[in-house]
């Protein structure tokens, strides 16, 4: 292996949604840098069918200061349905990550007012710094929808390579009408999801968690 594979490989298996940050931003020229690695994302015919908006500071606090008590008294808009169910092996992962999370965090399974509370803090970002919003323009839908995935995925893989964390929440995408508000972004542009992000906080437990993955085996199929 060279070292550019190891180095690679381990920037990859060190990528975990993370949810517990430090209060240090990152410099401007740093999140610059960051963002135009990951502009290098693939795409159909190149369209780059992405809209990042990433907020930090005095308007992050903002929206983290709404954002709670909106999403608890019900006033919230989607752009794209939240219907997924999972099922068999799908709903088994699920419940792992959960399980995994909940014993990293402290909480036992059956404590569903902790369990609440650990899924409002999506809406305060985690403590995080800095917030990246990601819209998907009209008329685009699902083919472009997983061109802005790879764009995600290379974003969290820049992050995690220049020693910063990140954690890709779809609850961010439960108040889509009023991010837009709030960042005077037009209406043609869809919330998918958000990531927060910014240095992990390494004395926190909730950062210990880790899930596993399927074996190579139920996931690929090689043929020859």
């Amino acid at each position: 292996m060279t070292d550019r594979a190891a180095i690679f490989d381990h920037i990859v298996t060190s990528r975990r949604s993370l949810r517990a940050f430090l209060p240090q931003q990152v410099e401007d020229g740093e999140l610059s840098r960051i963002f135009d690695i990951a502009q290098r994302a693939p795409s159909n015919c190149n369209s780059q069918p992405w809209v990042t908006h990433v907020v930090s500071g005095a308007k992050l606090d903002e929206l983290r200061a709404q954002m709670p008590q909106r999403f608890a008294s019900g006033n919230f808009s989607m752009d794209f349905p939240y219907d997924g169910v999972y099922h068999g092996v799908y709903k088994e992962r699920q419940y792992g990550a959960a399980q995994a999370l909940y014993a990293a965090a402290g909480i036992a399974r059956e404590d569903k007012a902790k369990r609440n509370e650990q899924f409002m803090r999506n809406f305060t970002f985690f403590d995080a710094p800095h917030v990246a919003f990601l819209f998907l323009p009209e008329p685009f839908g699902l083919r472009e929808a997983a061109d802005l995935g790879m764009y995600a995925q290379t974003l969290m893989l820049t992050l995690t390579a220049h020693g910063l964390g990140s954690c890709p929440q779809t609850a961010l995408g439960f108040q889509a009408d009023f991010v837009r508000e709030q960042l005077q972004i037009d209406a043609s542009n869809k919330l998918v999801f958000g990531i927060s992000f910014g240095y992990p906080d390494p004395d926190d437990p909730v950062n210990a968690c880790v899930t596993d993955r399927a074996a190579l085996a139920d996931a690929v199929t090689f043929h020859a």
